[in-house]
């Protein structure tokens, strides 16, 4: 089905997944139309809103499959694509020094400069070969739930560029004649004209640990909703998980790319030292870098149910919440960022008393009107027994609201 026999051939993973996107959305917006009910289901509203559900849940589930797949024969192509990247630069960075070199010809800088790339250009690619399977040299930076990592992403960019202007004095050093011009190149590695670059390296590298370590506690202690994406993309480094761009992130990666930029400046301008990137915009970048901080742990929160009803259509008396009847939870934070896809919107379940309800999926032209954000609507099953029970929510990430005690009469 996915227009091919090749074994991880990404045309033939992303023409399937396409495939199963398009009828997936076809029968959505038939059944959401009133079309395509069986005539044993048509004549009770709850039980061909339950049939609706289940073959809507049912085809959500193919889908997300030929999605992995499809991220899985992605990310082994994006070790190649990373590779080429990689030497594509090296020949830009060639090119750009043979043109730079036509006036003042060609110096022991220069070839220290390419030596250091094509030693880096060389480390990348084992690196993407060993790697190769989970998305080349890009998998330091990939998040445990499948996504681009902001803080990794700054951090391993530092790290290169630190490591290449390292590279790049070493060269000088190896090709250089007098014991004067060594001992100036000896003295370039001083902390007194590397400290900015020093301090921003070190706090960068810091909070990709950090937040790590955050993000990982805020998950254990329910206080974070993650799910697992099909593959990264290069907008996780400025969007949070709903793909929605966030301001932490945004600025985190413009200031520090600004401040990378002044670095490299520096080193082309003065190769036999480490950048000395000014305090100034040392400190900009350490504003930016604890204001991402501040911001991972500002974001998330755990789901809450605020009020529990009995759902009234026009017409119906007011009267007690009894079995068969559907109720209406209010509330926030049901649906985690990530989860709007009808696979994750279909493992949502309501905990009424000992019974486990899964929430139905109610078809809307382009989407669903259940379950949402801060309302669903369930069904309270035969088997509740009648008298005071609690209802709680369990999200498509597992993680579950707090307990909402209700009166269920006979």
């Amino acid at each position: 089905a996915g227009g091919c026999t090749c074994g991880d051939c990404p045309h033939g993973a992303r023409e399937g997944h396409r495939r199963a996107v398009a009828a997936f959305l076809s029968r959505r917006d038939a059944f959401a139309a009133g079309e395509g009910l069986p005539a044993a289901v048509a004549h009770s509203a709850s039980a061909s809103r339950q049939w609706v559900s289940e073959e809507l849940a049912q085809s959500a589930r193919a889908v997300a499959e030929r999605g992995r797949a499809e991220g899985e024969a992605w990310l082994a192509g994006l070790g190649r694509r990373t590779a080429v990247a990689v030497w594509a630069a090296v020949v830009l960075l060639l090119l750009a020094q043979a043109l730079t070199a036509v006036g003042g010809g060609w110096t022991a800088a220069r070839t220290a400069g390419l030596a250091a790339a094509l030693v880096v250009a060389g480390t990348l690619t084992a690196a993407s070969w060993f790697h190769r399977a989970r998305g080349g040299a890009l998998a330091p930076v990939i998040g445990e739930d499948n996504r681009l990592s902001t803080s990794r992403a700054v951090a391993a960019a530092w790290v290169l560029f630190v490591a290449y202007a390292v590279l790049v004095l070493a060269g000088q050093l190896a090709l250089a004649s007098g014991p004067d011009r060594r001992d100036d190149l000896v003295s370039g590695l001083g902390l007194a004209r590397g400290a900015g670059a020093v301090t921003v390296l070190a706090v960068v590298c810091g909070i990709a640990v950090l937040v790590r370590r955050v993000v990982g506690l805020r998950v254990l202690g329910q206080r974070l909703q993650k799910v697992r994406a099909d593959r990264p993309r290069a907008g996780d480094l400025l969007t949070d998980d709903a793909g929605r761009g966030t301001f932490a992130d945004i600025q985190y990666v413009v200031i520090s790319a600004v401040a990378l930029v002044f670095a490299a400046v520096r080193l082309a301008r003065r190769p036999d030292q480490l950048p000395d990137l000014p305090w100034g915009l040392a400190v900009v970048v350490l504003v930016s870098a604890a204001t991402y901080v501040a911001g991972k742990y500002a974001e998330g929160g755990r789901p809450v149910i605020l009020s529990v009803v009995r759902a009234r259509e026009a017409g119906d008396l007011d009267a007690p919440i009894r079995t068969g009847d559907d109720i209406e939870i209010r509330g926030a934070g049901f649906v985690p960022p990530g989860a709007q896809r009808a696979d994750r919107l279909s493992r949502m379940v309501v905990r009424i008393g000992a019974v486990n309800v899964h929430v139905p999926l109610v078809p809307v032209t382009g989407g669903f009107s259940n379950p949402t954000d801060d309302v669903l609507t369930v069904p309270v099953p035969a088997d509740v027994e009648p008298g005071r029970v609690d209802v709680q929510v369990v999200t498509s990430a597992g993680v579950e609201t707090n307990r909402y005690a209700i009166d269920v009469t006979d």
